[in-house]
């Protein structure tokens, strides 16, 4: 049975006891406590913060469903940095430490889920092939793990996510099998397994036993795009998505698509790069020549599309965050954020070409009814958190709508609703 909370990710302009206060107003059974800079930092709380903010728990009639050590918390324009499969050593142990206060925070509180996500291949990963980043992130988590006592009842999560190291189902199950402790499961989001699953209503079903905790948003079908590095072995699969080449050389870019083949430099490419222009586009079934466009007078200036292009971009591995932040003014000139789109659909960097951007459920297309029975048939019983960090702006709204809509999903059985409260 799926028992409805809510993150308070999403509430981030409130303080903290009046999120706690809001969420219970909406009718929520549970709340997600997430770590956050400004909010709910954890190394500025003492036992006596934490101790207030379980008696207004209790107060409200609240149950804390779940620690969530937030991807954003140490550099926000780098989220999920570092990771717990880091490289360098000291961003490792900055991450595992906060992992561990997870646990601490969650042990104060009475709260038996701690939460975090894998991380992704960077740069320093394809720096050095020889390192198996798989085996840093297991030695992280059990390092992560000695935290736990073997005698309380109290879990770690891992959160599969679009373009992760973790990114599917199937991923997280394993790497659960390859930590291979009790204390360690299975986070779903929903929203993540409608990106990575083109089957997520079966592979929800199949995942459901062995996970402990939800994460609940809608999503809708995007612009699939893919940035690489140029690269001898550079394989296209236009019908499934177009490609963004980056050269190292010149730093210029080539968007390789059917219907927009574009050149994006800073001066006309000279023999060998319209050369190597044509193999690639060639290669890709493309036989017209690229339109060549002036990144010096592309925008790169604050817009409307700024969430949608940062959530986009942190989503892309393999690539140096200079790399990343120079692409930033040409996904702004094809999603129109000074003149007209030349590309009508959100950004999408997933396997199924569902843009990973959460949305209120019941404004996309993800079947959440299908999803819920999916779940509960698989023998899912826990949480599951309404999680909108894209709506602090709009919170009240996202709170109050996520929970009308969710609370009129038929599980199939019975079960004590909390009267809503607009």
């Amino acid at each position: 049975m799926i028992r409805l909370a809510y993150s308070t990710f999403g509430l981030t302009q409130l303080p903290f006891l009046d999120a706690l206060d809001a969420v219970a107003r909406a009718g929520y059974e549970g709340i997600e406590i997430s770590f956050h800079r400004r909010q709910f930092n954890p190394f500025e709380l003492a036992d006596d913060d934490l101790d207030a903010v379980g008696k207004r728990l209790r107060r409200l009639g609240l149950t804390p469903a779940c620690v969530a050590t937030a991807s954003h918390f140490f550099t926000p324009s780098r989220p999920h940095e570092p990771s717990l499969m880091t490289l360098d050593l000291a961003g490792r142990k900055r991450r595992i430490d906060l992992v561990r206060r997870g646990i601490q925070v969650a042990r104060r509180l009475g709260v038996n889920l701690v939460t975090f996500g894998s991380g992704f291949v960077r740069d320093d990963h394809v720096r050095e092939p020889g390192i198996d980043p798989h085996e840093v992130l297991v030695d992280s988590i059990r390092e992560c793990l000695r935290e736990v006592r073997d005698d309380e009842d109290l879990t770690l999560l891992v959160e599969p996510e679009p373009g992760m190291f973790i990114e599917t189902l199937d991923q997280g199950l394993a790497l659960i099998d390859a930590v291979g402790s009790p204390h360690f499961a299975l986070h779903i989001d929903i929203c993540h397994a409608y990106c990575s699953e083109p089957d997520y209503v079966g592979t929800l079903q199949r995942a459901a036993a062995r996970a402990r905790y939800l994460h609940i948003s809608d999503a809708r079908e995007g612009w699939n795009l893919k940035i690489v590095e140029d690269h001898p072995e550079i394989e296209f699969r236009p019908d499934f998505a177009s490609t963004l080449v980056y050269f190292p050389l010149n730093a210029d870019f080539l968007l390789v698509d059917r219907a927009l083949p574009l050149y994006f430099c800073e001066q006309a490419p000279d023999t060998a790069q319209r050369e190597r222009n044509a193999a690639l586009l060639a290669r890709a079934g493309i036989a017209a020549p690229p339109e060549a466009i002036d990144y010096r007078q592309l925008y790169a200036g604050a817009s409307p599309l700024d969430d949608e292009i940062f959530t986009y971009l942190i989503s892309v591995p393999g690539l140096s965050f200079d790399v990343l932040e120079r692409a930033r003014p040409i996904l702004g000139h094809l999603r129109g954020a000074r003149g007209p789109a030349r590309v009508d659909r959100m950004l999408a960097n997933t396997l199924t070409g569902v843009a990973h951007f959460h949305e209120i459920p019941g404004s996309g297309t993800l079947d959440l009814a299908a999803s819920f029975k999916a779940l509960n048939a698989g023998g899912f019983d826990g949480f599951g958190a309404v999680e909108l960090y894209h709506h602090v702006d709009s919170w009240q709204q996202a709170l109050d709508d996520s929970y009308r809509h969710l609370a009129g999903i038929d599980q199939g059985r019975a079960r004590a609703a909390r009267v809503f409260a607009p």
